[in-house]
């Protein structure tokens, strides 16, 4: 590809129908729908990165999940883990407001980008090996617009053994909440707990764990 841009790799991500499996289910749900929810229309198709072009700071989840961002069109928005997301992104200066309900709620992120390893919604939230390396060109391209680039927080196992991929890191590091890995270049990958709700709800990642986090990933990338 001779040139790219961040809404080059966005239109090419909601228009994706490369894994059967996840295009079913993810049109499936938006079909059946939650209760809660009946009276909403779903987006039902991949979900693209969100954020600040001139992003120091990458944020990488595992999947939009099927009531949330295959519902609201934006990546950890409307569900309990972007609770946790956005308002620690808040609270650490990157985002204008605590909450995430709607692609169209206002919300502005600066100095931050906000993507995901897997662009549709899996059932059991368990993408393939498959639908993984299928979907692994997207945050590669992301990554590689993201030219101020200087920190990645990478949210649960999944998304830490994605990037590792990516960045070709051999021996892979070990993961654990609030490990550090130096990248070339100067850049670092720092490791966080998922914010699920197995996770939150048993104390396994509190608010304080999460944001130690993103003050030491605002530590790390600076101020530009």
């Amino acid at each position: 590809m001779l040139s790219d841009s961040l809404a080059q790799v966005t239109a090419e991500i909601v228009e994706c129908f490369a894994c059967p499996r996840l295009v079913a289910w993810r049109e499936q749900v938006a079909v059946e729908k939650r209760l809660s929810f009946q009276d909403e229309p779903y987006w039902g198709r991949p979900v693209p990165g969100f954020g600040d072009p001139a992003a120091r700071l990458l944020v990488v989840g595992l999947a939009p999940a099927a009531h949330g961002g295959n519902r609201t069109g934006r990546v950890f928005t409307g569900d309990r883990s972007g609770d946790w997301v956005y308002a620690a992104l808040h609270r650490a200066g990157y985002a204008n407001q605590p909450t995430s309900v709607h692609r169209d709620d206002g919300l502005r992120l600066s100095g931050a980008y906000v993507s995901a390893a897997v662009r549709c919604a899996p059932p059991a939230n368990k993408p393939t090996p498959a639908e993984r390396d299928t979907c692994r060109p997207y945050l590669e391209r992301e990554m590689a617009l993201l030219t101020d680039l200087r920190v990645i927080v990478a949210l649960g196992h999944f998304g830490f053994d994605v990037l590792c991929r990516l960045l070709g890191l051999r021996p892979k590091p070990r993961f654990g909440h609030g490990v550090e890995v130096s990248l070339p270049g100067g850049r670092w990958m720092i490791c966080s707990y998922h914010p699920s709700q197995q996770n939150t709800f048993t104390g396994t990642l509190t608010v304080e764990m999460f944001d130690q986090v993103f003050a030491r990933a605002r530590e790390l990338a600076g101020r530009p």
